[in-house]
């Protein structure tokens, strides 16, 4: 954030991305990484904050072993986002969050914990110390486990639209303190502010906030005492255990950073940032619905990923898809994208952007079942392949040999095999069980190995079984 290192600090041996200024070294001076200042304030406007025209860093003062200079270089009075807000969506309401702030700081070292033999110590490594880091503080807005989790997961659907960070909670780079506390029935303040740490994915936020929920209101019935105090999650066990009790803002000890002066930010620098915002999953979301179509759940799912609409988008524009509805293809490609490739996607733990399937290359297969020229089961197959190898569906359609079956006479042949060797679901279906219908579909469906045309089976299959 002030200095020159790099920011690459998870991959990298501790403490070999330092310098004089993240070591904290006397009579070093800091300068102010403009990217950072920038991203920072394009995630304001992302959440409608209000932009001023002056923003000033301060010193933030606590006596941890994980700052290099005894103080941290944050904002207190004056960030760059005030009074924003946000919308999030549970069981298919829409609740407004408000934002009390975004600011920018620098991040603190990584402290690890050892314990040989009973001996406990700490190791410090300073790679991550000073790294450019943006808080979003949020109102007392949410009122459930469930709203965090949707909360989180919206702001990093919107930090990786505009591009501010990767937002990835496993990798460090998307880190959240959650705040809680009870209003008991008839009060009229709250309990005092826990503060949960250590959560490093959406479903531990989600568990950590309702066990402490659980605890708090225990305590809090059995007349105990309820202090202000940081607590972390252990994932292990499924409890929070207390870890330090928590400052309260004049324990900080705030003052102006001398070293630093106040940016002063004209309103053309400003809007110039707010025209590089690209369009946000909110806004995409209800295009998709209203222009395309497509169902809300579809549309939710798929614009929560920048990379995941990139890509739905290239395939409506696919030369492959051009003949097909708007509407028919938005809707096709969504299932395909909610479907197998999902699954694929999932169970390779990768992400869509490094996949061999082009948006054209899916096109192509969907247009081979739209045309017959593959069965939807054996599709799913060609997919899987093309998933794996990057071949087009072509190929793989012509070197497995999986070429939809639709000449009646080669299906006659097989339905007339199968009738001959299910004499009692054929005696069923006559007696009135049109079960026994969909049993024998599914048998010439089983012989020809998925290739038969379905439609065709199940036309042939009841005429023959009618007339029989």
């Amino acid at each position: 954030m002030f200095c020159g290192c790099s920011t690459d600090y998870a991959s990298t041996p501790p403490n070999t991305h330092v310098c004089p200024v993240c070591l904290g070294m006397p009579g070093v001076l800091p300068v102010v990484n403009r990217r950072a200042v920038e991203l920072t304030i394009m995630t304001a406007l992302a959440l409608h904050c209000d932009v001023s025209n002056y923003a000033r860093f301060d010193r933030k003062n606590y006596p941890y072993p994980d700052l290099m200079k005894g103080y941290q270089i944050s904002q207190s009075n004056y960030p760059f986002g005030l009074n924003g807000w946000m919308n999030i969506e549970v069981e298919g309401q829409k609740k407004r969050i408000g934002i009390t702030n975004v600011h920018l700081e620098e991040d603190v070292a990584k402290l690890t914990h050892q314990n040989d033999g009973g001996d406990s110590y700490s190791l410090v490594d300073v790679n991550r110390s000073g790294t450019p880091l943006m808080e979003i503080v949020g109102d007392p807005d949410l009122r459930s486990p469930e709203e965090a989790r949707q909360y989180l997961m919206t702001l990093r659907s919107i930090l990786q639209y505009i591009g501010a960070s990767e937002a990835n909670m496993e990798e460090g780079s998307f880190r959240c303190d959650a705040n809680i506390s009870i209003l008991p029935e008839g009060a009229d303040k709250t309990t005092a502010k826990v503060e949960v740490k250590n959560m490093n994915s959406f479903r531990a936020v989600y568990r950590a906030l309702e066990y402490e929920a659980v605890r708090i209101r225990e305590v809090f019935t059995a007349g105990g005492k309820l202090p202000q105090e940081t607590r972390g999650w252990i994932e292990e066990t499924g409890k929070t255990v207390s870890q330090r009790s928590k400052e309260y803002a004049h324990d900080y000890r705030y003052f102006p950073e001398p070293d630093l002066p106040p940016l002063v930010l004209s309103n053309e620098y400003i809007e110039g940032l707010r025209e590089k915002l690209h369009e946000l999953p909110e806004a995409r979301r209800d295009r998709f619905v209203t222009l395309l179509g497509l169902p809300a759940y579809d549309a939710n799912v798929i614009t929560a990923s920048r990379a995941t609409a990139d890509y739905f988008e290239s395939c409506l524009i696919a030369d492959s898809l051009k003949e097909l509805p708007l509407n028919e293809r938005a809707k096709t490609v969504s299932n395909w994208l909610l479907g197998e490739f999902a699954r694929l996607l999932n169970a390779n733990n990768t992400e869509i952007t490094s996949a061999k399937i082009t948006p054209e290359m899916l096109g192509q297969l969907i247009v081979f079942v739209q045309k017959g020229t593959v069965s939807g089961t054996s599709a799913k197959e060609v997919f899987e392949d093309m998933y794996n190898t990057g071949q087009p569906a072509a190929e793989i359609i012509k070197s497995r040999g999986l070429n939809q079956i639709s000449n009646t006479g080669e299906i006659e042949n097989i339905i007339n095999q199968v009738i001959s060797a299910n004499s009692q679901p054929v005696a069923d279906f006559k007696a009135g069980k049109t079960q026994a219908l969909t049993f024998m579909v599914g048998q010439v469906m089983k012989a020809s190995k998925g290739r038969a045309n379905a439609k065709i089976v199940n036309d042939l299959m009841k005429k023959k079984l009618e007339e029989g």
